[in-house]
């Protein structure tokens, strides 16, 4: 997780400011924060600003993304483990929940744990203890804050027994839901603002200046990925802006193709992260590695996001991952790693389903577009 410098949420908007006090309330006390809202919110941000407005600002805030480490491997992660206990288990680990005593862990993506974890976890709510994979020895016990976040609803994973019942009121002390930026235009502007400074000050060059027309599209704009998404868009322009003023046509491709768009198209719907991602491959010619694999990997796009451009180049090729490969500009000795890293976060599919579907000529790579009846 990044660490803020902040000391209060960006943003104007009555809605923010309500999160901000929401945040205050919570540093008083030790209970659990369960924080809610969609992908990009600023979910992290918000867990980071309690544990610094709290009592525990002195030790510790060990964050982990749930969804980012397998399932395997979780356990171990949180807990730690002895020697032996498994294969490339060399020596003794400390866990996160051992390296965050006296201060918070925060367990981001915890709608995404399985069953088998979530009974573990709730074990350690109930009494403090923690007993590292393949020890025998008694348990320890640690004094840790627990925070944890959610971009899915918990109520009805629990309807769908998907999520414990006993777990989710364990977690669910202080509510806190963020609620989308589409819902409070009124922060984009000073958002953007914030990130521009700052990603100015890195790249040690001038803040770019925004057109009126530019700030116009920008403040209508949804923003499908929220707050993350505007930091992205922010760094790009600071990055390509030069020493002129920043106007429609030199926004982004996703904007642009809003500014492009007739007044009267409102209800036409925007390219998906996926689609704008897919673009930036297949006609910009842009690596895998480079437009899907490094947002990912930095929490900018979401696992939803990566099956859906998997699925998007399997259904181009009919099931052929080598094909895919090609199709997103990746060496052919990128194949291996190209599968491992799929399966290692659950978005390998399997090729079967896409078999019966036509090679889009038009869409597969040139050098092995299929001849006529192939």
């Amino acid at each position: 997780m990044e660490t803020t410098h902040l000391t209060h949420l960006v943003g104007v908007s009555p809605a923010i400011r309500a999160v901000d006090q929401d945040i205050d309330h919570a540093a008083r006390s030790d209970a659990k924060v369960l924080i809610t809202g969609e992908s990009g919110v600023g979910k992290e941000v918000v867990a980071q600003l309690i544990h610094a407005r709290g009592a525990r600002a002195r030790f510790p805030l060990v964050p982990i993304n749930c969804a980012g480490v397998p399932e395997t491997l979780l356990a171990s992660e949180l807990f730690g483990h002895v020697r032996g206990s498994f294969t490339d288990a060399y020596q003794d680990r400390r866990g996160l929940l051992e390296q965050a005593n006296g201060g918070t862990i925060f367990l981001d993506e915890i709608g995404e744990m399985s069953q088998q974890m979530q009974a573990l976890l709730l074990r350690f709510l109930e009494n403090g203890e923690i007993q590292r994979v393949g020890a025998d020895r008694r348990p320890g016990r640690v004094d840790v804050r627990v925070i944890t976040a959610t971009n899915r609803s918990l109520v009805d994973r629990v309807a769908s027994r998907d999520f414990r019942e006993d777990l989710f009121y364990r977690l669910n002390v202080i509510h806190i839901e963020i609620p989308p930026l589409r819902e409070r235009l009124d922060d984009v502007r000073p958002l953007l603002d914030y990130f521009l400074r700052r990603f100015a000050a890195t790249y040690r060059v001038e803040i770019p200046q925004i057109s009126q027309d530019a700030w116009a599209r920008l403040e209508a704009y949804e923003w499908p990925g929220n707050v993350r998404d505007l930091k992205n868009i922010a760094e790009r322009i600071v990055v390509r802006a030069g020493a002129g003023v920043v106007d429609c046509p030199d926004l982004p491709y996703e904007i642009g193709a809003r500014a492009a768009a007739p007044a009267r198209a409102t209800t036409i719907a925007l390219p998906s992260r996926a689609d704008v991602m897919i673009e930036r491959m297949t006609r910009q010619r842009e690596s895998f590695w480079a437009v899907v694999h490094e947002p990912f990997m930095s929490r900018d796009i979401t696992r939803e996001d990566l099956r859906a451009v998997v699925r998007h180049g399997l259904e181009v090729t009919r099931g052929n991952y080598k094909l895919v490969v090609q199709l997103f500009n990746m060496p052919s000795g990128d194949y291996k790693r190209f599968l491992n890293f799929l399966r290692k976060y659950q978005a390998h599919m399997p090729i079967h389903e896409f078999r019966g579907i036509p090679v889009r000529v038009s869409e597969a790579p040139a050098s092995r577009r299929p001849a006529v009846g192939e």
